[in-house]
């Protein structure tokens, strides 16, 4: 569930779009990033709408016409005459009268916060002191991309064991309820069945008496829990039972990692300080996660390195934590912790890999066990029966 919040920081109010399982979750995620809470409204994260802003393709074509040599007032006019017919005229027009008033593009997307996330606004506010905007937006892109692809890998590794759940299923289904009532009417009016036709039987005459009631429970108990998971209660309780799956913990963390530093490298490109860079990527972390890189962020404002804070609470994997020691002593920490997500993804690409190949012949075996099952029922009283008949 996405939460647009506004939250008080150091005196500051704050307008954010945090998503969390539900209110005691973005609380407890608010306060570990030391922020107060004090209202929030809720969003279904699965809720498409027309009216949509496309950052991607904003940020893109904002690119092309900045290194074509328009100023950023004249670049944004230009999209707004090209946008005016579509859904993103409304956003550019606010964003040209903050640009008109002297405000900077920063605090005009501030302004916007259901539209540009704190990441964004924090890349644009960086790029305006160095005065290189294009570059510091290409780099947001080239970020955006590269999550894009390591979320294309985890989805993809679910579809197919998705496709083979469906289409079993839907074998299984007209076994049941076509094919085993049908073939049952042969033994009818057989006398000493084998215990196998019995079972037969028994279900054909289930189905025959109450077939439609039984598949009329079955959809309702589908569309049910198909409800039920759009609560945020089960949402939560789910995902925690998913997540306590042997190895997926693992998957997790080593997700998480790369978006965290993905995240903390390309703000450190664009000038942000550490502190304040771990500060913003932190809502990309579990809160487990969260709550250690608090812990770890007291650390490194007492004067430890970073490269020993992070290690102790379990927020690297041993590449990344000499990568980052590499980092401070080079003076290339940006540049690090693009290389550590660069590991993680691979080492999590490897974990999909292997999942994959494990999880996949499991689920066709179980597949194939049940549906054969179906099968043995169907043809075992006939051998039997010919044998009996020798």
């Amino acid at each position: 569930m996405r939460y647009t919040v506004k939250a008080l920081q150091a005196g500051k109010l704050l307008q954010l779009n945090i998503d969390a399982a539900n209110e005691s979750e973005l609380k407890a995620k608010l306060t570990a990033q030391g922020q107060q809470f004090l209202s929030a409204r809720a969003h279904s994260t699965f809720k498409f709408s027309s009216k949509e802003f496309g950052l991607s393709l904003f940020t893109q074509e904002l690119i092309a016409l900045l290194q074509a040599g328009l100023t950023l007032v004249e670049a944004v006019e230009t999209l707004k005459e090209k946008s005016v017919q579509d859904s993103h005229g409304e956003v550019l027009s606010r964003m040209i009268e903050g640009l008109y008033q002297g405000l900077p593009l920063s605090k005009v997307l501030a302004q916007m916060s259901m539209h540009f996330p704190p990441l964004y606004i924090a890349t644009v506010s960086s790029a305006e002191k160095t005065g290189h905007l294009a570059d510091a937006l290409g780099r947001y892109h080239h970020y955006e991309s590269r999550l894009a692809a390591v979320k294309k890998k985890v989805i993809s590794a679910v579809i197919y064991p998705l496709v083979v759940i469906g289409i079993g299923g839907s074998i299984m289904l007209f076994l049941l309820f076509y094919v085993i009532p049908k073939f049952s009417q042969i033994y009818a009016s057989m006398k000493n069945l084998p215990f196998a036709a019995q079972v037969m039987l028994w279900w054909g005459d289930l189905v025959h008496k109450h077939g439609l009631m039984i598949f009329g429970g079955m959809v309702l108990s589908v569309a049910l829990t198909v409800f039920l998971l759009h609560t945020a209660a089960a949402k939560n309780a789910l995902r925690e039972a998913f997540w306590r799956l042997p190895r997926l913990e693992q998957y997790r963390r080593l997700f998480s990692l790369t978006r965290f530093y993905r995240t903390v490298g390309l703000l450190l490109a664009g000038g942000i300080s550490v502190v304040h860079a771990m500060e913003l990527a932190a809502q990309l972390l579990p809160l487990k996660m969260q709550i250690g890189l608090q812990q770890a962020l007291v650390d490194v404002k007492s004067g430890q390195a970073l490269s020993q804070a992070l290690p102790r609470y379990q927020l690297t994997t041993p590449v990344s934590e000499r990568l980052l020691r590499v980092g401070e002593q080079s003076g290339e920490l940006a540049t690090m912790c693009e290389r550590s997500a660069q590991f993680c993804d691979e080492e999590l690409e490897r974990a999909i890999d292997m999942f994959t190949r494990l999880f996949e012949p499991i689920l066709m075996l179980i597949i194939g066990v049940l549906i054969g099952g179906i099968v043995f029922l169907l043809y075992m009283p006939i051998f039997e029966l010919a044998g009996n008949m020798q």
